[in-house]
C-alpha cells in the first residue's frame, strides 16, 4: 500500500509496509495513478496513452524504471506483513494520547502547518463526548501501565477551555478505580490565558509549551490576529511571564520558530532569557521553499554559525 500527497511542492510517497519515504519528480508520481498495487513488468497502455501528452516517451520510460527498481528493492508496494504482527500490535498497550481539542485558533501565524489552525477542513471544537470516548479508550488500551499521557493541541486548546477543563475533571475521576495516573500537557499561543486558565493549567498540567518566537519584532512580524496586521507580543509575554512564575518546580518551555527573517535567532533566545524564560526550545520553519520566510540552502552556513 502506498500513500502520495504534495506538500510544499514536494510529491511525497510513503509505502507504509516498508516505511520508505519518497520525494517523487512529476512524472513517477503522476504514473502511480495508474499502478493499483504493484508495478507490472511493461508499463500500462492507459498510463502511457493518459500521460503522453504531458511527457515524453524518454521521461516516461525512465521514470517507469525508477518505479521498477524501488519495487525491486522492496521500498515501493512492499509486502504486507502486518498478518505477522496484528496480534502483538493489537494487544500492544497504549501510553499515550494526542487530543487536536480545537480545530481552530484566535491567531493567523504566516507559517502554521495547521492551516492557520483548521487544518484545512473548517474550523471546529471538539465536543466533550469525543474526548470522553478518547480517555475511555487510553483506559481501556492501557492494559497494566499505570502512567498515562494526555496531550491537548490544535489549533489554539484554550479555545476549547471547557472541555479541557471536562475532560481533566473525568480522566482524574477514573485513576483511582483503574489504577491510572495522568500526566496532562498542553500548548498554547497564550492570547486567552487569564488567572483562572494560568492556576488551572499550573495545577493540572505536567508541562506547558509557550508559543513565542523571541524579540517583538520577530514574533509580531508573522504571529498576528485574524486581521493579518496586529502582532500578539505584547499580550502574551505578561501572560506568560505570570504561569512561568507560579510553576514551582513543574515543566514548561517556551517554543519559538525561526526563519530566513531571523536567521541571527539566538538573539531570540538571549531575549526570552532576558523576559524570565529558561527553558527554551527554538526550531527551524518547515515551508515551501518558495515563501519569503523560508530557509535556503544558502542559509544554513548562518544557521549552523548559530
Amino acid at each position: 500500500m502506498i500513500h502520495k500527497y504534495t506538500l510544499n511542492g514536494f510529491h511525497i510517497v510513503l509505502d507504509t509496509n516498508s516505511g520508505a519515504v519518497h520525494l517523487f519528480d512529476p512524472a513517477p508520481y503522476d504514473l502511480l495513478d495508474y499502478l493499483d498495487d504493484h508495478v507490472p513488468a511493461k508499463m500500462p497502455a492507459a498510463a502511457k496513452n493518459a500521460l503522453s501528452e504531458k511527457y515524453d516517451d524518454s521521461t516516461l520510460n525512465e521514470a517507469y524504471r525508477e518505479l521498477l527498481e524501488l519495487q525491486e528493492k522492496g521500498q515501493l508496494f512492499s509486502s504486507d506483513d502486518y498478518g505477522k504482527f496484528a496480534g502483538m500490535m493489537k494487544d500492544a498497550p497504549i501510553k499515550s494520547m494526542c487530543l487536536n481539542i480545537a480545530h481552530d485558533c484566535n491567531l493567523r501565524c504566516a507559517y502554521c502547518f495547521a492551516a492557520q489552525g483548521d487544518f484545512g477542513k473548517g474550523r471546529m471544537l471538539m465536543p466533550f463526548k469525543v474526548a470522553k470516548a478518547a480517555i475511555d479508550f487510553l483506559i481501556q488500551q492501557s492494559a497494566n501501565r499505570h502512567n498515562l499521557e494526555v496531550d491537548f493541541f490544535g489549533g489554539e486548546p484554550l479555545m476549547n477551555f471547557d472541555v479541557v477543563k471536562q475532560t481533566v475533571q473525568y480522566a482524574r475521576s477514573l485513576e483511582k478505580k483503574y489504577n491510572k495516573n495522568f500526566r496532562f500537557t498542553i500548548t498554547t499561543n497564550g492570547m486567552l490565558l487569564n488567572d483562572d486558565k494560568i492556576n488551572f493549567i499550573n495545577r493540572e498540567m505536567s508541562n506547558c509549551i509557550l508559543s513565542l518566537d523571541g524579540r517583538k519584532e520577530v514574533n509580531d512580524r508573522l504571529r498576528v490576529c485574524p486581521d493579518g496586521k496586529t502582532g500578539s507580543y505584547d499580550r502574551i509575554v505578561p501572560k506568560f511571564q505570570k504561569l512561568v512564575a507560579g510553576r514551582g518546580d513543574k515543566e514548561y518551555y517556551v517554543r519559538g520558530t525561526f526563519t530566513k527573517h531571523n536567521l541571527d535567532f539566538t538573539n531570540d533566545i538571549l531575549e526570552m532569557e532576558r523576559l524570565g524564560f529558561d527553558q527554551i526550545s527554538v526550531e527551524p520553519v518547515v515551508s515551501d521553499p518558495q515563501l519569503d520566510y523560508s530557509i535556503q540552502e544558502e542559509d544554513l552556513p548562518v544557521v549552523f554559525k548559530e
